[in-house]
């Protein structure tokens, strides 16, 4: 899937993905494209902020409703690696973000497919178009080796 100018919003989010894994955090990274172009990109901060909410998608929306000067952004479109939890798709709703793209699944932690299903609720206010499985296995791959390297640290 190839963007205007050649670049993919799955290749920033995979490359804030592995900026945030060089920090410590949790590989996730998300970006925002606003007519094909990257307006906002992020990775996860939850530990060098010690900011509960500073998930990628979070600091994303953040970044774009600020570039924007709004606080609904219907005519972006978000990519994320990892399916986002209940809280980031809530702010996603919120945001009214056109459509959601994520590569590997979480059955443990995700909001969308799994858990609680949040834009399947009537409550919801907005659901996005999603589309999900797009670089599954690369995203699978980059976790579960930051995991297993948590794992074995003593």
């Amino acid at each position: 899937m190839r963007e205007q100018g050649g670049f993919s919003g799955f290749d920033a989010a995979f490359a804030e993905a592995k900026a945030a894994e060089a920090r410590g955090e949790v590989p996730i990274g998300a970006a925002i494209l606003r007519e094909g172009r990257v307006i906002a990109a992020a990775g996860n901060r939850t530990r060098e902020r010690n900011d509960p909410t500073a998930h990628a998608e979070i600091l994303a929306i953040r970044m774009a409703c600020e570039a924007l000067a709004s606080e609904r952004i219907g005519d972006c479109d978000l990519y994320v690696t990892l399916e986002p939890c209940p809280m980031c798709a809530g702010a996603i709703s919120f945001a009214r973000i056109r459509r959601l793209y994520y590569a590997a699944s979480d059955p443990k932690g995700g909001g969308v497919e799994h858990g609680p299903r949040v834009f399947s609720h009537p409550t919801c206010h907005h659901t996005p178009e999603v589309y999900s499985g797009i670089r599954e296995s690369e995203a699978a791959v980059m976790l579960r080796a930051f995991f297993a390297g948590k794992r074995a640290q003593p």
